[in-house]
């Protein structure tokens, strides 16, 4: 796992330092904002996401996409942290870009709950999926609106896979 984020790390840095190819296009693009994770059981979790996307050309860039998200059910606290790297195909037409991608990585979740005044907590890690794509908004030159994306998201973990999970995110994207 760890050489497979290494790579996927390697290839986002090297595509950052690769032109673009095409007139209008950024060599990167920078994403920040919130994210709402509805989980399999019912969870409602809010959080950030944030991404970087090194374009390699007018309609392929390589993503790395990480966010956090935190919920709360009967009274068990919960944290869930993804890491994903993958290709990313755009459309850059003007001032909407849709775009989809396919992001492989890992999953962090942790629990925790005060039962009888003792904190109880566990964790564990694993393997993490998303599909999705989304549609971003041009509000100048160097800055866009991420209007919406929404994300299918697998995740393996401790000999269980949970596949109803979905991810809806917004925020601000800016280019360079």
């Amino acid at each position: 796992m760890r050489k497979l984020i290494g790579v996927a790390l390697f290839l986002c840095l090297a595509s950052l330092m690769v032109a673009a190819q095409e007139s209008g296009t950024s060599k990167a693009d920078i994403f920040g904002g919130y994210q709402y994770t509805k989980f399999d059981g019912g969870l409602n979790a809010n959080g950030f996401n944030g991404a970087v996307t090194g374009n390699l050309n007018r309609w392929l860039g390589v993503t790395a996409d990480f966010s956090g998200a935190y919920g709360s059910t009967s009274g068990v606290d919960t944290k869930t942290y993804t890491y994903t790297f993958g290709p990313q195909i755009s459309m850059h037409s003007g001032k909407v870009t849709p775009f989809a991608h396919a992001l492989f990585g890992g999953v962090h979740e942790s629990a925790s709950a005060n039962i009888l005044g003792t904190t109880v907590s566990a964790s564990s890690s694993g393997f993490a999926f998303m599909l999705g794509g989304g549609l971003d908004l041009k509000v100048a030159k160097s800055m866009s609106f991420r209007a919406i994306q929404f994300d299918w998201l697998s995740l393996h973990a401790n000999n269980t896979t949970d596949n109803n999970n979905m991810r809806i995110s917004t925020g601000l994207v800016l280019h360079f």
